[in-house]
């Protein structure tokens, strides 16, 4: 009888193992609201069929992420799938046997799948050359520039004014802080806006082999005429207090929120909490562009994260995976997650629902964003920048860019040095990488 029943129990066992779900490790840098967002999206997955679990993990900043992925890589506890913020993408392709391509996952899944249909201002960041998906994006962004209009009434000026190009900003600027405003302008991600984007929307090169796309050995341009004259001027605008330095990340966030700060740069993300948050009547406009230069505007350039599939899994593993990307690519998950975060549609029927239903009508400027990636074809200096040891290079960045909001040094003097400085590390990694 003993016998039997063990015999039982052991079958009821092995059952249960045979309509186990196999769990999909996703490891992410998301906190407060689209963290609980990504979340919600793996449980509507989840609940969508029954073979797979996707299980979402905290891991910390975007810097702490990579960082765990290298680290868990190399002891074989990789994750299925590792959200990479868009600066980390040269380390992700360089990192040969760490990572299973996008394309290759979907095409050994046997899963429906159109490279196609994705925005080809979003896409062609995470792309090989000849257009073949390496990482799949997620939360796409483009920097545009928030209006506190209740602080510009107050300070008399009219909510609607022109601030199109960055010689009107100034002229605003100076109104604001004739009329007492404490934060005229505020930014956040100040490398990423005001010179990685500045250098785009421009069709200016931000380094050499088209910003890295076309090559390892590449060098970094973004001292130029164009960079050291904004540069020089926020400059000037930070000795006047008419630009507020708060910090590297979005800490000017919380300013803008707040309703201390008339204007911010920030991403098009900002939208779900700003809209949450803020208590005052906000716009949405397009980033400013100088008007002399001729090429200008182009197009802005994406930040973010994309999500990379690590090898070293069961191949029924990736069918999972394959699965639950293109769960996420789907227009009706895409459409929700761009009008909740603000992020970016990452396909073009995302995009076409959204207007469908009538959200860009009913939240005017909240199309901006995607007016302002898709408008134009980007060039070589406008697809996006793709550089080794960029995160370490952004450091350098705001180190000297630091220094100019200080007064320490002018524009050119701090560029020169962050572009000899970058350069070394841009060295290391090529030599690393041969």
């Amino acid at each position: 009888m003993k016998i039997a029943i063990s015999a039982f129990a052991a079958a009821v066992a092995l059952s249960g193992q045979a309509y186990a779900q196999t769990e999909i490790q996703f490891w992410h840098a998301f906190t407060g609201a689209n963290g609980d967002r990504l979340v919600a999206q793996a449980e509507l997955f989840n609940e969508s069929q029954d073979e797979y679990t996707v299980v979402p993990t905290f891991k910390g900043n975007y810097s702490e992420t990579l960082n765990a992925g290298i680290a868990a890589f190399r002891a074989g506890e990789q994750p299925h799938i590792l959200m990479v913020f868009e600066v980390g993408t040269a380390t992700m392709m360089a990192a040969k046997g760490a990572i299973k391509p996008v394309y290759q996952v979907m095409d050994d899944a046997g899963v429906e799948w159109d490279a196609d249909a994705y925005i080809g201002a979003v896409s062609g960041y995470y792309t090989t050359s000849d257009g073949k998906m390496l990482s799949l994006p997620y939360n796409s962004s483009t920097p545009v520039l928030w209006v506190n209009r209740d602080k510009l009434k107050e300070a008399g000026i009219d909510p609607d004014v022109d601030l199109s190009t960055w010689e009107k900003v100034d002229e605003v600027l100076t109104q604001l802080k004739d009329a007492g405003v404490g934060c005229p302008l505020v930014t956040a991600w100040q490398s990423w806006i005001h010179l990685e984007n500045l250098s785009g929307y421009h069709d200016v090169p931000f380094a050499t082999q088209e910003n890295g796309f076309a090559g390892l050995d590449t060098e970094l341009t973004f001292n130029q005429p164009l960079q050291v004259k904004h540069i020089a001027k926020m400059g000037e605008w930070a000795k006047d207090g008419k630009f507020v330095y708060t910090g590297r990340r979005n800490e000017g966030g919380a300013n803008f929120r707040g309703g201390e700060c008339a204007l911010f740069t920030e991403s098009s993300a900002g939208y779900g909490g700003i809209k949450a948050e803020a208590k005052f009547d906000f716009g949405i406009r397009p980033l400013p562009y100088w008007d002399d230069v001729e090429a200008a505007p182009r197009n802005t350039i994406i930040g973010g994260a994309s999500l990379w599939v690590m090898e070293g899994h069961e191949a029924e593993d990736y069918v999972g995976v394959a699965e639950f990307l293109n769960f996420l690519s789907s227009p009706e998950v895409q459409a929700k997650w761009h009008q909740d975060s603000g992020y970016l549609p990452i396909t073009g029927a995302a995009a076409d629902l959204t207007r469908e239903q009538g959200f860009y009508d009913a939240n005017p400027g909240t199309d901006i964003a995607v007016k302002q990636m898709t408008a134009n074809e980007p060039t070589a200096n406008s697809k996006g920048i793709r550089l080794g040891n960029f995160d370490q290079i952004r450091g350098i960045i705001d180190e000297e860019l630091e220094a100019v909001w200080s007064g320490d040094k002018d524009a050119q003097a701090a560029l020169d040095s962050a572009v000899e400085r970058g350069n070394q590390l841009l060295r290391r990694f090529e030599q690393a990488n041969r």
